[in-house]
């Protein structure tokens, strides 16, 4: 498969479909996805075997005694669900992930790479805003990668 990568604006329509972009789309080699509640109050969507890799991986190291660990497993993978694209593209995200995300109109999906972000745009501008200084830190702290 190859990346997904991309930022694209789409607006959620009333019944809480959204027109996924062509380009992500067709990188696709399925046409269900995974979604569940992201960091940061943004949604994640993965492929079908990128959920299945990274659940087993979470899963196999939780423990129901760790309090930590008992947290991801209710906050992000108890809440997942699978959806699939209609015969026009779009997503009909679940109104409990909706309303998590706060996905209310226009709406950013960003891909990176294994899995992409929904989020709402006026969310996701704040988001930036507020992180302007620390994504300077850490682009220096990975100054080395580049030549």
């Amino acid at each position: 498969m190859e990346m997904l990568i991309g930022e694209f604006k789409n607006t959620l329509d009333e019944k809480g479909r959204i027109l996924f972009p062509v380009k992500l789309r067709s990188v696709l080699e399925e046409k269900e996805l995974m979604v569940t509640q992201g960091l940061d109050h943004c949604l994640m969507l993965f492929t079908l075997n990128e959920w299945a890799a990274l659940s087993q991986k979470i899963l196999g190291s939780a423990s129901l005694f760790n309090d930590q660990k008992r947290l991801v497993l209710r906050r992000f993978i108890a809440p997942a669900q699978k959806i699939e694209f209609d015969k026009s593209g779009r997503l009909s995200i679940p109104q409990s992930l909706r309303e998590y995300a706060g996905l209310k109109g226009e709406c950013t999906i960003l891909g990176i790479n294994k899995y992409m972000e929904l989020w709402d745009t006026e969310s996701y501008n704040e988001y930036l805003e507020k992180t302007e200084s620390s994504y300077l830190q850490a682009a220096e702290s990975m100054g080395d990668i580049f030549l």
